[in-house]
């Protein structure tokens, strides 16, 4: 039996395979399964979680670990419901290594859909024979903080997006927001809806536009500033997340 709903979290570790069989015992094998027995060090009798990245977890105790991975009686099943409000980052291009860490952080901190950025100041460029492996290194940066910090459901990683793409995704949306250091408004001084899609638009190292601006702002977005620091792209996505969360889910 399925039971719709979020299991309490408690140190139990959550491995993600691509499907989760409907079997009373699962297998956690491959790269998992080698970190499970090898890194973790997991033993029999030890509780697990099992998931697809897409909602459903098995919750269960070991009974073997080794050279084929980790074997795992089921006792209990979960689906877990997609969260309410939506978040939805839109983040510029990073340069270097900083675009999987604006994706783990914002991953930890809750987003459910990650749209990468193309913008005009982008130190950055993904050129067509680059964007498969820098989306997919996303995509394996928000599968790994999904694990690292136990969510049933892996946020979703969009194909690369230009500015009108991205207005485009705004009209779909219950709240947007674009960080911007010279905004008057602060977030907290927004009405933020505690149910719908709330998208956040987060800008390159050489900051937005004029024209990205009003371009977002004619699609319905609200510029805003968290504070008088100015944040670095790789955290601020992730700390404007935390400060949703606070009026949203976790109030």
């Amino acid at each position: 039996m399925t039971e719709v709903g979020v299991p309490e979290l408690d140190g139990a570790p959550l491995f993600l395979l691509d499907a989760l069989p409907e079997t009373d015992e699962v297998l956690v094998d491959g790269a998992e399964g080698r970190h499970a027995v090898d890194v973790l060090r997991l033993a029999p009798g030890e509780r697990v979680r099992v998931g697809d990245g897409r909602g459903a977890v098995a919750e269960g105790a070991v009974v073997a670990a080794g050279a084929e991975g980790l074997r795992v009686a089921v006792t209990a099943r979960f689906e877990v419901p997609e969260p309410d409000p939506e978040f939805v980052l839109v983040q510029a291009l990073p340069k270097g290594d900083h675009g999987p860490l604006a994706v783990d952080l914002a991953t930890e901190l809750g987003v459910d859909r990650i749209v990468p950025w193309t913008a005009a100041r982008c130190v950055t460029r993904w050129r067509d024979d680059r964007v498969a492996k820098g989306v997919a290194k996303w995509r394996a940066a928000a599968r790994a903080a999904a694990k690292q910090s136990r969510r049933p459901r892996v946020p979703e990683v969009a194909e690369p997006m230009t500015t009108r793409e991205v207005c485009g995704v705004l009209a779909d949306v219950d709240l947007a927001v674009v960080l911007h250091e010279q905004a008057r408004r602060p977030l907290s001084g927004l009405q933020i809806p505690r149910t719908g899609t709330i998208a956040v638009i987060v800008g390159p190292e050489g900051g937005l536009t004029d024209g990205e601006v009003v371009a977002f702002r004619a699609a319905g977005a609200e510029a805003v500033r968290l504070g008088p620091e100015v944040l670095r792209t790789s955290t601020a996505g992730a700390a404007t997340l935390a400060a949703l969360s606070m009026r949203t889910r976790w109030a």
